[in-house]
């Protein structure tokens, strides 16, 4: 708590008139990459399984919350304290299985349930807002600005809160050879290629593979950076090969590409 305190003070101290000149011009808005980007640090040291960057990147996490809050208490809308009292009592609001057994609430035993009860008691905390407030509806919690494929992972899982949802895997896996299937119908005339009902068979298939992940439980934002990686890996030794036997990769033929690939592939350099 005290270097919590200390950070809190140090950006106080940026942020007065005597402090940093570009602490001072920040805005909530201005502020916006960096969070998105020390939020995509923090995934790649979890990634790279590198502990020691993990908790400097954790640090400048921190720093963008703190420094958020900052400008928000200057404006006198809230402080970091109004921030952890409110992510304190909805932790334990939304835990009564933890924090409430002593009130005759159930334990629960498996992570789905505590899923599902979470989202019961959103439901609960939307349907008791006050009067006059903006109606939240299931979906509407769900930043837009999330990435596509996380935004879809999140739509599924909310709907599923409420049972809207496959009840087998294999039904999701269906689904995904139907859109692939709506897919091959557009693209069978390339002369007259409808290159806008493509785009949607395209949002309708990578839908259905985020649900697919959903089922699996697998994160599939986390899925595609591993599968991101390991392409960039194999294809990295595949043209450093190339480039050091003399020849280049433009004057090479796919079949040959091919070869080359499958050699980079057999030297597993995916890990």
């Amino acid at each position: 708590m005290r270097a919590f305190d200390r950070l809190v003070e140090i950006m106080a101290t940026l942020r007065s008139p005597d402090g940093c000149p570009w602490d001072r011009e920040q805005t909530i808005d201005t502020l916006k990459p960096f969070v998105l980007e020390e939020t995509y640090e923090v995934l790649d040291a979890i990634d790279r399984r590198d502990h020691a960057a993990l908790a400097e990147e954790l640090g400048d996490f921190v720093l963008q919350a703190v420094f958020l809050a900052q400008l928000e208490s200057e404006a006198g809308r809230f402080t970091i304290e109004d921030a952890l009292k409110a992510i304190n009592d909805k932790l334990v609001r939304r835990h009564p299985h933890v924090f409430k057994r002593d009130e005759g609430e159930a334990a629960l035993e498996s992570a789905g349930q505590v899923r599902t009860r979470w989202e019961e008691i959103k439901a609960q905390e939307r349907s008791g807002q006050k009067e006059g407030t903006s109606s939240k509806t299931l979906l509407s919690g769900i930043p837009v600005s999330l990435p596509a494929l996380l935004r879809a992972y999140q739509i599924g899982l909310r709907a599923a809160s409420v049972h809207f949802d496959w009840s087998r895997v294999d039904d999701v896996v269906e689904k995904i050879q139907e859109e692939v299937n709506e897919i091959r119908e557009v693209v069978a005339d390339h002369q007259a290629l409808d290159h806008d009902r493509a785009e949607e068979e395209m949002g309708d298939l990578l839908f259905a593979i985020a649900q697919l992940a959903r089922q699996l439980r697998i994160d599939p934002e986390t899925a595609l950076r591993k599968a991101n990686d390991k392409f960039t890996k194999r294809f990295t030794t595949m043209e450093r090969a190339i480039n050091e036997s003399g020849r280049r990769m433009h004057d090479l033929p796919l079949e040959a590409l091919e070869r080359e690939w499958q050699k980079a592939k057999a030297l597993g350099t995916d890990q």
